[in-house]
């Protein structure tokens, strides 16, 4: 018999890295909120990589610190490895990268989420979601409990309808063999939202103690170590080695002879796959020139000798994986903990949301992470703060926080799934952003603390730092700009060791540190009055300056571009009516329908031509004269 077991202004479904936030958010914000999870060993859980971070990831997780969300720093406090990725190319790629303690992790956050004020944390599957005739949402439970909620927050990561494939072998499952989601996607076909099959998957656990390291490169972590998070104060260390591998002809040739009991490749799996990180049997077939793909062999915790083989995923028969991993160097003698596995699961189609993650056509629900069509702990996490954020911001009856192309990696990832939509799970790339040099890893605070603040996630503590860091930045600068080093052997010395030009009269720091060739460490010997600065602010200057030129550019492409945004497209327009536009656009901006001629401008189909046909239009609704009514 179904009872009624109380009233949330925020109600959100799943527990993982989206789920996370989009609760700690709500409830940090002042609304009361509950958290449902099929297991509460789940909470925070790592199925796959036990690591955070990662090219254009580690963007994500610095902006989400930025805005007052967790996973920067908990990934700190559970690390057992940072690296900063792409040390070999430009600043706008550099992305800090962590092996963390995956049972850690979890512990941290299920206990964050417990301490929350405002927030409750149950264990409860999600069977039914209906809109009430006033407008709020009731959520029945398995167990047929039945809880009202202003707002709803779908954040079910693979466990909607989740299927396992293993060879020939599948099963209704969650990851890591939790219960899946079973009876919530017809709830939701019912409501008339559109959903799809997705798929994913992870490699094998081996254990410790049956690897052979001896033959192995060693991958160490950086030091120092910058970490995630801008609240970390205490050092960080690395506690632990990764390792590297690499397949061969052998493993190929395994692969090879039995592709055919490979789910994927014999039709059983439906679910499309993620483009950029393929299982190990796809990337055989798909890049069959390649004589041998690279391995890395991580740690999943400091209390297990579980070992994660990443690069390695797969849906092979175990007989099959057990055989091409004893093909590989060190693993010759590998015991299989647990399997790699594909998994299957039902998401949704992000066309159908704003750019606030809230439904078009269900006021009141939104969603993130995993069920919106990416894939990533960190693109999760992204997507759960900024619904977790608005639908805060709606219950309290405030202005939504939409945060666009221009100001972080979190609007890039958002925009592209509201406006173009995803055929395969979504990957957060540098390559995705037309502003990267914009858009570093390390002024991820200048761009995005001060909506944090204002939004009422970032503490007075917090925020008392970051103006004093913004303070030193603005009188560093003054200071460089303003000291002029004097010509002498020194000097000269020091710019004869790094092939760049020597001077004979005097020339500004700033001027100096412009040079590609130097650095603030370099010109230490003859910059006397430099203050004590924190590395990480001095790297900022750096990049600041020297590509100060492409900056400017990118400035004023995004102002032009921003002016398009600022260009409102009401909410009810039927483009099928609007002349000039053509057949192909008007499909698609009706079924995108979005929210300014710039999201328009970024439609797939929808040309330049179309884009003046709507500014237009815009104008023409501007000039039309107002309806008077007979009454007056």
């Amino acid at each position: 018999m179904k009872f009624f077991a109380g009233n949330f202004d925020i109600a959100v479904i799943g527990a993982g890295h989206a789920g996370i936030e989009a609760g700690l958010a709500g409830a940090r914000l002042g609304c009361k909120t509950a958290v449902f999870t099929i297991n509460m060993d789940a909470v925070g859980n790592c199925p796959c990589n036990p690591s955070i971070g990662g090219t254009a990831k580690g963007h994500l997780v610095r902006e989400i610190d930025a805005l007052g969300g967790e996973m920067g720093k908990a990934a700190d406090e559970c690390l057992l490895q940072m690296r900063m990725l792409n040390r070999g190319k430009g600043p706008a790629v550099h992305s800090l990268r962590a092996q963390i303690d995956r049972r850690a992790y979890s512990t941290r956050m299920k206990h964050t989420l417990e301490l929350q004020e405002d927030l409750e944390l149950y264990q409860a599957e999600i069977t039914e979601l209906e809109q009430c005739g006033d407008g709020q949402w009731l959520l029945t439970t398995r167990l047929e409990a039945q809880y009202k909620a202003k707002a709803v927050i779908i954040a079910t990561g693979t466990y909607l309808g989740g299927k396992i494939y293993v060879g020939d072998v599948s099963y209704e499952s969650g990851p890591d063999g939790m219960f899946p989601s079973k009876f919530l996607p017809d709830s939701l076909e019912k409501m008339g939202m559109s959903i799809r099959r997705f798929k994913t998957g992870t490699p094998a656990r081996v254990l410790r103690s049956s690897i052979d390291f001896s033959g192995l490169e060693e991958q160490c972590g950086d030091e120092p170590i910058i970490p995630f998070s801008y609240d970390t104060q205490k050092p960080v260390q690395n506690k632990v080695k990764c390792h590297i591998s690499w397949t061969n002809e052998t493993t190929k040739q395994i692969i090879l002879d039995n592709i055919h009991r490979s789910p994927m490749y014999s039709g059983k799996i439906e679910g499309i796959g993620p483009r950029y990180c393929p299982s190990l049997e796809d990337k055989i077939v798909r890049f069959s020139d390649k004589q041998r793909h690279q391995l890395f062999i991580e740690p999943c915790g400091l209390d297990t000798e579980e070992m994660y083989l990443q690069g390695m995923s797969s849906s092979l028969p175990v007989d099959v994986q057990i055989k091409f991993y004893h093909s590989i160097k060190g693993l010759e003698h590998c015991v299989v903990m647990r399997p790699a596995y594909a998994i299957e699961y039902f998401c949704a189609d992000p066309i159908q949301m704003y750019s606030t993650l809230e439904f078009k056509d269900f006021p009141g629900l939104y969603g993130a992470g995993q069920f919106n069509g990416s894939s990533g702990y960190e693109e999760a996490a992204a997507q759960g703060l900024v619904a977790g954020i608005n639908a805060a911001l709606k219950i309290l009856d405030k202005e939504p926080m939409i945060l666009d192309r221009a100001s972080s990696y979190i609007g890039t990832l958002i925009d592209d799934l509201v406006t173009k939509g995803c055929n395969d799970p979504y990957r957060m790339m540098t390559s995705r952003s037309e502003y990267r040099l914009i858009l570093r890893q390390d002024n991820a605070d200048t761009r995005l603390t001060p909506v944090g603040r204002k939004i009422g996630l970032i503490g007075n503590d917090r925020w008392e730092r970051f103006t004093k860091k913004q303070e030193q930045l603005k009188t560093e600068l003054e200071r460089i700009t303003k000291t002029v080093i004097s010509p002498s052997k020194e000097l000269n010395g020091i710019l004869r060791a790094n092939n760049t030009t020597e001077v004979t009269t005097g020339i500004r720091l700033i001027d100096l540190l412009k040079r590609p060739e130097l650095n603030y460490e370099v010109l230490s010997p003859v910059d006397a009055s430099r203050p004590s600065l924190d590395p990480n602010l001095m790297e900022q200057i750096e990049v600041q300056i020297k590509y100060e030129g492409y900056i400017k550019r990118q400035l004023i492409i995004i102002e032009q571009v921003r002016r398009l945004e600022k260009k409102l497209l009401p909410k009810d327009t039927d483009y099928s009516k609007i002349d000039g536009l053509r057949l192909e656009a008007r499909e698609k901006l009706n079924k995108v329908r979005p929210e300014n001629i710039g999201q328009a401008s970024r439609i797939s189909g929808v040309s330049p031509a179309d884009i003046s046909v709507l500014v237009i239009y815009l104008a023409s609704l501007k000039n039309k004269p107002e309806e008077v009514s007979d009454d007056n």
